[in-house]
């Protein structure tokens, strides 16, 4: 096990699981969580070593995800959303001054991000803004109606899409950093859900003004698909994985439990148990593969396949990580269920899944399946697949 790992099992088992449960039933910030994930230092992970970070790598991160996740889902998702964004910092603003002393910013003073790529009346679809970044002077203004803002209020900065400029088209975008002291949020939806409801992801009118530095240079579509796509689809994967691990654990110990009542006897169960653990194996080999398929594009990119990470075919292979990890996630958690039965059901239970079965239907509809099934569709009437069986 890796430092970073032990200290957000350390996270995990001292602080995020104890207070779990209040999280999830009052649907408010896992503030506690995250101060020991501060104290750990294990926000700022990623960034690079020059600038005061840990350089973790995206599989140190997704291990931390599946480690956060099997204590406190709402932990863990916010967690892998705070560091797609710092990826993107990462990989796309080290050429800036201003995002370079955000990134030593993030690592000494751990700052937690957050994200608004969506915006009411778009229908859900990132790759396209009404609001737009109006520039004088060097400095800029800008106003969204935010569907959505994880964690918004916790956060100490937030990465926002708008156009690039009033008159740019829907799908000419731009990410800026907006920090706290920059911006104003005003509430306009909230957030009582089914699950996931430590992620606080209510609905915000945002209005900022800041210096126009704070414009990450690349535009987004390419920030999207050579960092923000992938890095999420793996990091949201990796985290359900974990609320996957926790289910298929609390069914193998209620049919230990039940073999020990009856010894020779094989449990009911038990059939269940050994088909939700394959798919467990299966969930967290293609994770695995995405991983190095990512790192190996980002290899080839630096050695001169300059569209390596925007091509069809990576694509279309993030898109199918995603669906179908989404899709894996509320089967095994069934399958625990079953296992487990009553006492998977009942919430006062030691083998209880019912939040890990609430948390687990979120995963089809961040992102919408259908949304992403939809685009790999249209990315597959021109995409000629030429892979064969090993690569």
């Amino acid at each position: 096990m890796s430092p970073l790992v032990q200290r957000a099992r350390e996270v995990g088992t001292q602080v995020a699981a104890s207070h779990a449960d209040a999280v999830d039933r009052d649907a408010r910030f896992p503030a506690e969580a995250f101060a020991a994930l501060k104290a750990a230092r294990l926000l700022g992970a990623m960034v690079p070593r020059d600038f005061g970070g840990e350089g973790a790598t995206l599989a140190d991160i997704a291990a931390v995800c599946h480690e956060l996740a099997q204590h406190c889902p709402s932990t863990g998702m916010i967690y892998a959303m705070h560091q797609i964004q710092v990826a993107c910092v990462v990989q796309h603003g080290q050429q800036s001054a201003w995002h370079r002393t955000l990134l030593e910013r993030l690592a000494a003073e751990q700052l937690l991000l957050a994200s608004a790529t969506t915006e009411a009346g778009i229908g859900g679809d990132v790759r396209s803004s009404s609001c737009a970044v109006e520039a004088s002077g060097g400095r800029f203004r800008l106003e969204k109606n935010a569907s959505v803002i994880s964690y918004g209020e916790a956060a100490d900065g937030i990465l926002v899409t708008a156009r690039r400029t009033p008159d740019s088209p829907a799908s000419d975008q731009v990410i800026v950093a907006v920090l706290k002291d920059d911006c104003r949020l005003e509430q306009t939806v909230g957030w009582d859900t089914l699950g996931m409801r430590g992620t606080c992801s209510m609905g915000y009118r945002l209005s900022a003004e800041a210096g126009t530095e704070q414009i990450l240079p690349l535009p987004y579509a390419d920030i999207s698909a050579r960092t923000m796509l992938p890095t999420t689809h793996i990091l949201w994967a990796s985290m359900w994985l974990g609320i996957a691990t926790d289910a298929v654990g609390r069914a193998r110990a209620f049919v230990r439990a039940e073999a020990r009542k009856k010894p020779g006897s094989t449990p009911p169960g038990a059939l269940r148990l050994a088909e939700a653990t394959t798919m467990l194996n299966q969930m967290r080999a293609s994770i695995v593969g995405a991983v190095r398929q990512y790192e190996e594009a980002q290899y080839q990119e630096t050695a001169g396949d300059a569209d390596r990470l925007t091509s069809m075919g990576f694509a279309v292979a993030m898109n199918t990580l995603k669906v179908g990890a989404a899709q894996t996630l509320v089967r095994i958690v069934e399958q625990a269920l079953l296992v487990c039965g009553l006492n998977g059901y009942r919430n006062d239970s030691e083998y209880s899944v019912a939040r890990h079965l609430r948390d687990a239907h979120s995963a089809p509809l961040m992102i919408s399946n259908d949304r992403i099934l939809g685009n790999t569709a249209n990315l597959l009437l021109v995409h000629k697949d030429t892979m064969g069986l090993f690569g």
